[in-house]
């Protein structure tokens, strides 16, 4: 594995609220959103939004709907024509998943580090949107800053009947988005060993798999 070069600007955090601005307006104009738990979300210092993955809007759907500007890490290939100018300019994270990232990290190490708050999918790409698999980035993050974890099931995008695009949930459906209660993913030792953050990866699988459960059981989906 290699670790990619470069150097790029750090992610703009009046960039990110617009961005929720535009995601307000957008998801709510588009599908009914329904936010569940959003109190429980600290409202101020470093936290990690570690989501659930099963559809395209399942980021655009959070950044319009959560009580705080969200800086999301997506894979470098969404960044094409003129999305590239537009994710860059409203504060997210552009990260290459075939390399170690050093540009990515750093940035979104940065946003921790000032106090905002970092989304992550942590399947890597989008599947079932169970967490039945995550990759080790989430652990490192949270164990590297200390930022806690807040988990987030977004429910019913995956929803298939009554599409009109293929690729999006039906207009006007609703999609409910669900925050569970913040953790800390380290053991409080401060170790960030390969086996510490294994450690905390099964740790914080079992807390998001339990969310989702949760989750799943209050809104019926």
């Amino acid at each position: 594995m290699t670790v990619s070069s470069g150097k790029g600007a750090a992610p703009s955090e009046k960039g990110a609220a617009v961005g929720r601005r535009i995601g307000i307006g957008l998801m709510h104009g588009l599908y009914r959103p329904r936010v569940l738990g959003g109190w429980r979300v600290p409202t101020a210092g470093p936290v990690i939004f570690a989501v659930n993955h099963s559809h395209n809007i399942d980021g655009p759907m959070l950044m319009g709907t959560a009580p705080r500007p969200v800086h999301f890490l997506i894979k470098k290939e969404a960044f094409i024509g003129p999305l590239d100018p537009f994710l860059l300019g409203i504060g997210q994270l552009k990260v290459d998943r075939t390399t170690a990232d050093r540009t990515a990290v750093t940035n979104a190490l940065g946003v921790l580090e000032r106090g905002g708050v970092l989304g992550i999918f942590p399947e890597g790409t989008r599947g079932e949107g169970d967490f039945a698999s995550l990759r080790a980035g989430l652990a490192y993050f949270a164990v590297r800053s200390g930022a806690p974890i807040v988990p987030v099931a977004v429910l019913g995008s995956s929803e298939r009947r009554g599409r009109l695009i293929r690729a999006l949930p039906p207009l006007r459906s609703r999609v409910d988005i669900v925050f569970g209660d913040a953790f800390e993913a380290g053991d409080g030792s401060g170790r960030r060993t390969r086996k510490a953050l294994d450690d905390a990866t099964v740790r914080i699988q079992e807390r998001l798999t339990a969310h989702l459960k949760n989750a799943r059981r209050l809104t019926g989906r």
